[in-house]
């Protein structure tokens, strides 16, 4: 069921970006009175699974859910129609059409996603506004406790300052941060002291998969979530849910400092001290040879540890004024992070190829359980990711016939038709050469 319901929301996202995205060259290729021969969600090689001629134009659906595409008249696209392309040119023709108007049609594709992930981005901050933890109300610094942080140089207790000399303001992006940037300043004991990324950071992350998890925490306090079957404690009246507040005689406020503690005691005697609803209960309780009293660490959510007084989160309602700067920083964040992320994949020392991914990576991030909030935050992002990647200068996508444009406007030459079809065929191979390794990245990602 879960399956069912990330494959859902990702074919709806996906299918809906297609469509806007296509309908950004389809209107104005209109506009310009270009004939548009087929408007397709999906790719039809062989049959459709739906298809209707309207005018001049046969709107379907095909079978192959990799994309999709509008068939202009008078183009070297995806559909390879050279047949067409020796005829003479006619006035309804692609190729007919000035260059300002060629470049117009190529950019609208883009140009819709762009602005659509976008205005998501304006309602989003409109509807929801923003509950975060300020990375700077993490007063007593994070927890160290994943071996990734301590790969970066990381202690317990470390207040985390900036990122490539850039404040973070919200804890929840340090991750997103320390995995784009190559720089940090942390505050330890009062110091400042600068340290760097290793290049291979971002290998070491994929290599652990979905054990990576958040490797950057702020410090918790030692929750239990529940009490082994084997534990010695599973009949001293510790109950999940209690929080530790001291060992022995001994106040404690996070998880760190109680592990410290009960190693003191290690196969000897004490109590500890619980937060039960609000009321403190002191318990007798066994501590083993490793330092442990048989429990398992339980979570609560930030909004719970506020009402406990550990930390203070920031809450942001947004008019609808408000909302367009907001939504409007958010969509330059999303595509200046995504960026940075494609610069750390084209530099192989750094190892973030191999956590390329394909379909089955994208369908992974949608939620197990519909949230409309969610959902749109990521099809916002997959928009604007879409947008980006069809602007890059690859023949068969949008940027590749964007730079053949701009090049035809500075020069006064246009490409011929035979280097169109060739440089179209060699995008194309490109492209799925990219296509089977992030699936096959997936498909290993599986396996192993």
């Amino acid at each position: 069921m879960e399956i069912l319901i990330k494959a859902s929301q990702f074919i709806l996202s996906l299918s809906l970006l297609i469509v806007l995205h296509e309908l950004g060259h389809f209107i104005p290729a209109k506009l310009f009175k270009t004939r548009v021969e087929k408007f397709y969600l999906f790719f039809d090689y062989k049959f459709s699974l739906f298809k209707k001629k309207i005018g001049e134009t046969v709107y379907g659906i095909g079978w192959i859910p990799l994309g999709g595409y509008v068939k202009i008249a008078g183009m070297i696209d995806e559909s390879m129609d050279t047949e067409q392309m020796k005829l003479p040119a006619q006035p309804w023709e692609f190729r007919s059409k000035p260059a300002w108007q060629r470049l117009i049609i190529m950019l609208g594709g883009v140009i819709v996603n762009f602005v659509l992930g976008w205005l998501i981005y304006v309602f989003l901050m409109f509807a929801y506004g923003e509950k975060f933890l300020p990375n700077e109300n993490v007063k007593d610094g994070i927890w160290a406790q994943d071996q990734l942080a301590i790969d970066l140089g990381l202690q317990t207790g470390d207040k985390i300052l900036s990122v490539d000399g850039n404040k973070v303001e919200k804890f929840g992006q340090l991750p997103l941060e320390f995995i784009n940037g190559n720089s940090y300043s942390i505050e330890r004991n009062g110091e400042v002291i600068e340290k760097v990324i290793p290049v291979d950071f971002i290998s070491k992350i994929v290599d652990r998969g979905k054990e990576a998890g958040n490797f950057i925490m702020p410090r918790y306090p030692f929750t239990i979530g529940q009490v082994s079957k084997d534990s010695p404690n599973i009949n001293s009246g510790l109950q999940a849910k209690d929080i530790v507040v001291a060992v022995g005689e001994t106040p404690i406020k996070y998880y760190d400092e109680a592990k410290e503690k009960l190693s003191i005691y290690k196969g000897q005697e004490t109590t500890v001290t619980v937060n039960r609803n609000g009321k403190l209960k002191q318990i007798p309780v066994k501590i083993s040879e490793e330092g442990t009293i048989g429990v398992g660490l339980g979570y609560l959510p930030f909004t719970d540890l506020e009402k406990l007084g550990y930390y203070n989160l920031a809450e942001k309602n947004y008019s609808f004024a408000e909302a367009i700067p907001a939504g409007t920083q958010k969509a330059w964040s999303t595509l200046t992070n995504y960026i940075k992320q494609l610069k750390k994949i084209f530099n192989p020392s750094t190892g973030a190829y191999k956590g390329l991914g394909g379909f089955i990576s994208i369908g992974s991030i949608f939620p197990s359980e519909w949230s409309a909030e969610s959902f749109w935050n990521i099809t916002a992002f997959l928009s604007i990711m879409l947008g980006f990647m069809n602007l890059l200068p690859i023949p068969a996508l949008d940027g590749g016939h964007v730079l053949f444009t701009l090049w035809e406007m500075i020069t006064g030459k246009k490409p011929s038709d035979k280097f169109l079809e060739y440089a179209q065929v060699a995008g194309f191979i490109l492209l799925l050469t990219l296509l089977i390794f992030a699936n096959g990245n997936d498909i290993f990602k599986l396996f192993k």
